[in-house]
């Protein structure tokens, strides 16, 4: 393999020690190499920066191991430039597995110019994605903490969420509260509480509240409900946190409201096409992109790559949302669903999605849409002569004149 480097550093990262491997020297000789280990905490880790400065070493790669790496970036981040590799591309080759094996394996890749690098964003957009990541994480266990009332609720056989399509609205949280308390509930307290629509089902919601609630439910009940109320506040602040962070920059496309726009931002960060020269890349990256698997010119079936999860949950749906919009978004999701079926629509749509964010940040402008051909002659024309053929088989002929 040819060098393109002359001095380069390779680092393997574990919990407890970092193997470190500086390979040095002319680019048509063979370089040499200096190995040495250090800790992990902050002593040994500005240990390892003095030592990569003696060797003055600037380009330094690693493996991204979990969030082991992180500390080690950190502190590297200011002096060397790094390069954060996928585990998955640079493993090395079966029975020469040692910690030193696999820093110099490193250094002897980055050395040839063939580890492309993960896109690791500045300090402020990974704070913002820790962030939305943690939000997320809240709104899950808000999920979780609803599901275990609705499921003591049937214990108790408590059938309110038969009538009412939202138990956590207003009317729902007020004969939750009730219920609770252990007070009775009489036809003029239900009425009094419920709003809108609602006050035609009082007799229903009195026979849905007619069941065996013990005192081991209400307490049960009672605990989760305190869990809900201090996620809910929590989640609030967060939110707040995230605003003061954030910027609008993909309100405008449809389909991505404020907090899906939010969470795009902090995965993405703002330089998306220093980081990622042509659409097809950043899809590949965020793993919304069409598999390859060909072999003997035969296409065979494949997955899409698992990419970046939050990203991709956050254009699926937002794909979702556009399903029935009656922009070209909307119209291409509804073509590909017609052939493909629902999931695969809201994936190639998601595609279709990050493309067009790639467009919007590369030329720093706000979405606009566009008249754009997505096929419909074609699909109405074709849908056409299959009629005709298919009367033409039951022995008819057909002459066909348009309507004015």
């Amino acid at each position: 393999m040819d060098a393109v480097r002359m001095c380069c550093a390779g680092l393997d990262v574990h919990q407890e020690t970092v193997v470190a491997c500086v390979m040095k020297g002319p680019i048509e000789q063979k370089p040499q190499c200096h190995l040495k280990t250090f800790g992990t905490t902050t002593k040994e880790l500005l240990g390892l920066q003095d030592w990569l400065s003696e060797h003055g070493c600037r380009e330094v790669v690693m493996e991204s191991t979990g969030v082991l790496w992180k500390p080690v970036w950190n502190i590297l981040e200011g002096s060397c430039d790094l390069v954060l590799a996928n585990a998955r591309r640079v493993k090395n080759t079966p029975g020469r597995k040692t910690d030193m094996q696999d820093a110099r394996w490193l250094a002897q890749l980055h050395r040839c110019g063939l580890i492309e690098g993960s896109m690791v964003p500045e300090q402020d957009i990974r704070d913002l994605r820790d962030l939305t990541r943690y939000r997320s994480k809240m709104v899950q266990a808000v999920t979780a903490e609803k599901n275990r009332i609705h499921k003591i609720l049937q214990d108790a056989n408590i059938k309110l969420t038969t009538f009412m399509s939202d138990l956590y609205g207003v009317s729902g949280r007020g004969l939750l509260q009730k219920i609770m308390d252990g007070e009775v509930v009489d036809e003029v307290t239900v009425k009094n509480l419920v709003k809108t629509r609602l006050k035609q089902k009082v007799p229903q919601l009195l026979d849905a509240l007619n069941g065996k609630l013990r005192r081991h439910h209400r307490e049960m009940i009672r605990d989760h409900w305190d869990h809900l109320v201090y996620l809910e506040k929590r989640i609030t602040e967060l939110e707040a946190r995230i605003e003061a962070k954030a910027e609008p920059y993909l309100d405008s496309i449809p389909g991505i409201e404020r907090t899906s726009a939010v969470t795009i931002f902090a995965e993405v960060g703002p330089h998306v096409a220093e980081m990622f020269p042509s659409d097809a890349q950043f899809a590949s990256w965020a793993g919304v992109c069409p598999g390859n698997n060909e072999s003997a010119g035969k296409r065979r079936k494949s997955k899409t790559m698992q990419g970046n999860k939050h990203l991709k949950g956050a254009l699926c749906q937002a794909a979702w949302a556009n399903a029935r919009s009656s922009n070209r978004i909307g119209q291409f999701f509804r073509r590909i669903r017609k052939r493909r079926g629902d999931k695969k629509a809201n994936v190639a749509t998601a595609h279709l999605l990050i493309r067009i964010l790639h467009a919007l940040m590369r030329e720093k402008r706000s979405y606009q849409e566009i008249d754009v051909s997505l096929g419909d002659e074609t699909s109405k024309k074709n849908r056409l002569d299959r009629y005709v053929q298919y009367i033409q088989q039951l022995g008819y002929s057909v002459q066909l004149n348009p309507t004015p």
